[in-house]
């Protein structure tokens, strides 16, 4: 008899543990962050920071830890990761985001902002917030945003690039978006969409003639050892963003949300200061290397080339009217 009262009381024990757990809001402590480059590059020193204030300045409320390297997926799988609850928060590059935000498709606009100095003061004051709300209906939000470089031109056929009619007959690797294609080709260039892991390769065997992209990257991908000669457009100045996922955003507390959209602010001046510093230490590699380098001192015969291309990108996307109005009337 006794036996079986225990037996009984252990049970309802269980039981009622297991409800409670159930029922229980989920700890905002052991947050996941998704992260596709090395932790030691800017974007990791930044996400890095980000969680340990974040836990340092809610006492511990929140916290988690960052998973470099693409280890639980691409950015797609991230992305529905966060989406699901699998994902608390996130490094995100911003144009794969477009196909589930239209509004952030105004980023890969060529020449929407003038330089990073620009891109700063737009994507840190109102139309940075409105794109922050517009994530949210895709249930990720963006906190604060980091800096992913300026997109430059170079070539493996010794052409300093200078005015658009430089790109002519060239074949340039752009990534998957019919806005890179439209750009390359009403800059008079052949725009080849290509994998990212294929460029290399593409360009030492003379199947692309060039491609585009910023100095880290073109450094550290070894691009500079078969494509000689770089020329400063910075056409694409597409930002990144620390995103952290709504539903675990909004289970915070007022106090907690304010810290946590402080420690991303905080995150954001390191992740910046550490991409700067890396572009002058991957430029020295190259041009130590012998790389040739010019900067394009007149962008305007560029830039006036691009009408088409914003034409066609506000058809496909009305919302983008009124903000690259807004961005354009920053200072």
């Amino acid at each position: 008899m006794i036996k079986a009262l225990s037996k009984k009381v252990v049970a309802t024990a269980i039981l009622a543990a297991s409800v409670a757990l159930i029922s229980a809001p989920a700890s905002a402590a052991g947050w996941k962050g998704w992260n596709i480059h090395s932790a030691d590059y800017p974007v990791g020193i930044g996400m890095e920071k980000f969680i340990e204030l974040a836990s340092a300045n809610t006492d511990g409320r929140v916290s988690g830890k960052t998973y470099h390297g693409g280890v639980l997926g691409s950015q797609t799988d991230a992305i529905s990761q966060m989406q699901l609850g699998g994902i608390e928060f996130a490094g995100f590059s911003l144009g794969p985001l477009g196909n589930a935000v239209p509004e952030l498709n105004v980023l890969s606009l060529p020449f929407i902002f003038k330089d990073m100095d620009h891109m700063h003061r737009v994507m840190d004051g109102a139309v940075g917030a409105t794109l922050s709300e517009a994530m949210r209906k895709s249930g990720i939000m963006a906190l604060s945003w980091y800096d992913a470089g300026a997109r430059s031109f170079y070539n493996n056929k010794g052409v300093v690039i200078n005015k658009p009619a430089d790109l002519k007959g060239l074949k340039f690797r752009v990534m998957g978006n019919p806005m890179y294609v439209s750009m390359v080709e009403a800059l008079g260039g052949n725009a080849t969409p290509m994998a990212y892991s294929e460029v290399y390769s593409g360009l030492k065997t003379g199947v692309i003639d060039g491609a585009e992209n910023n100095w880290p990257s073109f450094e550290s991908s070894g691009h500079y050892e078969v494509a000689g000669n770089y020329s400063l457009s910075q056409h694409l100045i597409i930002p990144e963003c620390i995103c952290v996922s709504v539903s675990a955003f909004d289970k915070l507390s007022d106090e907690d949300q304010k810290s946590v959209k402080e420690a991303a602010l905080a995150s954001a001046v390191l992740q910046r200061s550490a991409w700067a510093e890396r572009v002058q230490v991957s430029k020295a590699i190259a041009l130590k290397s012998g790389v040739k380098f010019n900067v394009i001192a007149d962008k305007g015969a560029f830039q006036s080339l691009m009408g088409p291309v914003y034409k066609e990108a506000v058809q496909k996307y009305p919302v983008l009217k009124d903000l690259i109005a807004s961005i354009k009337s920053v200072d």
